[in-house]
């Protein structure tokens, strides 16, 4: 009898029906399409970041650099032979330079591992290799600072080349500036390198901890015309080009990649590190992790992806911003409000069957009967009104999703010289402030689909409660006043 009545009525209803259903399917619908967004916003915040982390790393250790005393002004000198004005030989000298952060104790990364929470832990060092090449006579070489070219040139052609000078003699000199990072080889799957790609050639391979051989980013190879086989000298050591690594999204953490041990040498920081790469044991307990780690290792700065989140400006903060406040509390506001019309039209359509219930009570329904058969219309209002908001929902993701509209990201410079934005220890990163192109989508999770299908029974049950508390309080006598 419930389900014949249920049936008859709601085909009595179309429209009215339509209207409820409608209402809470517009709400619903709004809340798939912000949920969703906000979800490719989060994707396109991670793409990002990884352009700085690496793929697998949940947090960074590095120790800040240190203040610059005031004897310590003095900048990097290079010394060539004097030559006599009229010859042509050209000379070459290379400054290789720790990058961004004080150096740390190779045996810290063992303790950082040793931490509750960590999964793994590697170690990294960082370098800037300045190269001056050129003739010289009578003189010295002292570099000035970023921004220039050949000495007397007006500010020279942009970054990498540092401009020069030689005291007390002439010069006609190049300056190249590159980044160099030392990776642990026998932990490929932790570190700057997993956020690029091999696409000629190989990677390390763990048995080459300290041999002469180099993974070069695609376009510095390119500038330099580099391929797998050639052959690179820093600091007069030659390093055999063994692969080239493209960068996944943004730019690559590194010119060139070298083996640890090698970047140690090169640098006379032996068992040294700039950079203590962690895996956490659970992406949840990261907060607990990094206070743990600078709880019991003092001196360190512990960055995770949250903290580089907050220096990720752009159209992509914007959009995410107003995703998740703007948009989150738009729903709320709508959901409200289409929970509340759904409550008043059940209770109006009530209102409006006064005769109808009466007579039933007349001929022996109890007010829990005639309850139940008005929240049953309301709950089938609410399925239909879920049903019609997920695909609404749906239809805006995808339209999202095909649009893919490109987002920027501005990854602000931060203090500590190349070290990366908001101190983060990524090898290679300028302080000037880097600008990604992200393409976003709208991916819709089955969590999301269950909350849609959730608020449609609540959007039922509460305007089956505005229904049934007005037919609760029909009596038998209100369908005689109603036909008089």
């Amino acid at each position: 009898m419930f389900f014949t009545y249920l049936r008859r009525e709601l085909r009595r209803r179309r429209k009215a029906a339509l209207v409820v259903a409608s209402g809470l399917a517009l709400g619903i619908a709004l809340v798939i399409v912000v949920s969703s967004v906000s979800s490719g916003m989060g994707k396109a915040q991670d793409k990002v970041l990884q352009s700085l982390y690496g793929l697998g790393t949940d947090m960074t250790v590095t120790k800040a650099a240190a203040a610059p005393s005031a004897n310590s002004s003095e900048r990097p000198r290079f010394n060539f032979d004097a030559q006599d004005s009229d010859s042509d030989e050209e000379q070459s000298s290379d400054r290789v330079l720790v990058q961004g952060f004080q150096t740390l104790a190779t045996s810290t990364v063992t303790k950082v591992g040793d931490q509750k929470g960590v999964a793994d832990a590697v170690g990294g060092l960082s370098l800037q290799v300045l190269k001056v090449s050129g003739q010289f006579t009578r003189g010295q070489f002292q570099q000035n600072g970023d921004g220039g070219g050949r000495q007397g040139g007006p500010g020279g052609g942009g970054t990498g080349r540092p401009q020069g000078e030689v005291r007390g003699g002439g010069a006609n000199f190049d300056v190249n500036n590159y980044s160099v990072f030392g990776t642990d080889v026998t932990e490929p799957a932790l570190g700057p390198l997993t956020s690029s790609k091999i696409t000629s050639g190989r990677t390390f391979k763990a048995s080459e901890t300290d041999a002469k051989v180099v993974v070069v980013d695609s376009a510095y190879a390119k500038e330099k015309k580099y391929k797998v086989g050639s052959t690179i000298t820093i600091k007069g050591t030659k390093y055999k080009t063994i692969g080239v690594a493209t960068a996944s999204s943004g730019d690559a953490a590194a010119n060139l990649y070298i083996p640890l041990k090698q970047a140690q040498t090169l640098s006379d920081s032996k068992n040294k590190v700039t950079t203590i790469y962690v895996k956490a044991t659970d992406s949840q307990q990261i907060d607990t992790v990094k206070s743990t780690i600078q709880k019991n290792i003092s001196g360190t700065t512990v960055t995770t992806s949250a903290d580089l989140a907050d220096t990720v400006s752009g159209s992509l903060s914007t959009a995410s911003s107003l995703a998740t406040n703007v948009g989150k509390w738009l729903s709320i506001a709508v959901l409200v409000a289409a929970f509340l019309v759904a409550g008043l039209l059940t209770s109006s359509a009530v209102s409006r069957r006064v005769r109808e219930f009466g007579t039933l009570k007349a001929l022996g329904w109890r007010s829990g009967r005639v309850t139940r058969q008005v929240v049953g219309e309301a709950m089938v209002n609410g399925l239909l009104g879920g049903a019609l908001g997920i695909a609404l929902g749906l239809a805006g993701a995808y339209v999202v999703t095909a649009i893919s509209p490109t987002l920027q990201a501005q990854l602000g410079g931060g203090g500590g010289g190349t070290g990366g934005p908001g101190g983060f220890g990524g090898p290679g990163r300028q302080a000037a402030a880097k600008t990604l192109d992200v393409a976003l989508t709208a991916p819709v999770s089955a969590t999301t689909v269950a909350i849609a299908v959730g608020l449609a029974v609540a959007g039922g049950l509460i305007a089956g409660a505005f229904g049934g508390w007005r037919a609760s309080r029909l009596r038998p006598a209100d369908a005689l006043r109603r036909v008089e």
